[in-house]
């Protein structure tokens, strides 16, 4: 079963970041069934690399758009992406120096991050670029 299933209500309206924000949805779900497998670290750690690699892409896809259109919310927006950014590398960072591993808590903590920043602040921006013509 998967730790988080797609919803409408998570649409941004903008079918780019919709389908980003679906392949980060299916990465944290093929890290969590792979860890409950038991996969080995190797494997893990590849699957968490691609994750960083591509929340970096898709953030910086979204701070393109917003500078493109000078959306007012900008900085916070940024500032939002840096600290989560900050908090997966350092979580990435403690995993791969073997001090913490995947655990239920840190998945849940990864479904948490993405749903909240979509729900909460992705959101908030759907308005705005809809006005712009931005689909």
């Amino acid at each position: 079963m998967a730790l988080i299933k797609w919803e409408d209500r998570y649409s941004v309206k903008i079918t780019k970041f919709d389908h980003q924000h679906q392949q980060l949805v299916s990465m944290i779900n093929q890290l969590y069934e792979a860890m409950k497998v038991g996969k080995g670290q190797v494997e893990l750690g590849k699957i968490l690399e691609e994750l960083v690699d591509y929340t970096r892409k898709h953030f910086s896809s979204e701070e393109a758009l917003m500078l493109k259109h000078a959306y007012p919310q900008y900085a916070d927006h940024k500032a939002s992406h840096d600290r989560l950014t900050q908090q997966v590398i350092e979580f990435q960072n403690q995993y791969k120096e073997g001090k913490i591993g995947l655990s239920i808590q840190m998945m849940n903590f990864l479904k948490e991050w993405l749903v909240n920043h979509i729900l909460d602040e992705d959101k908030a921006y759907s308005n705005f670029f809809e006005a712009k013509g931005e689909k």
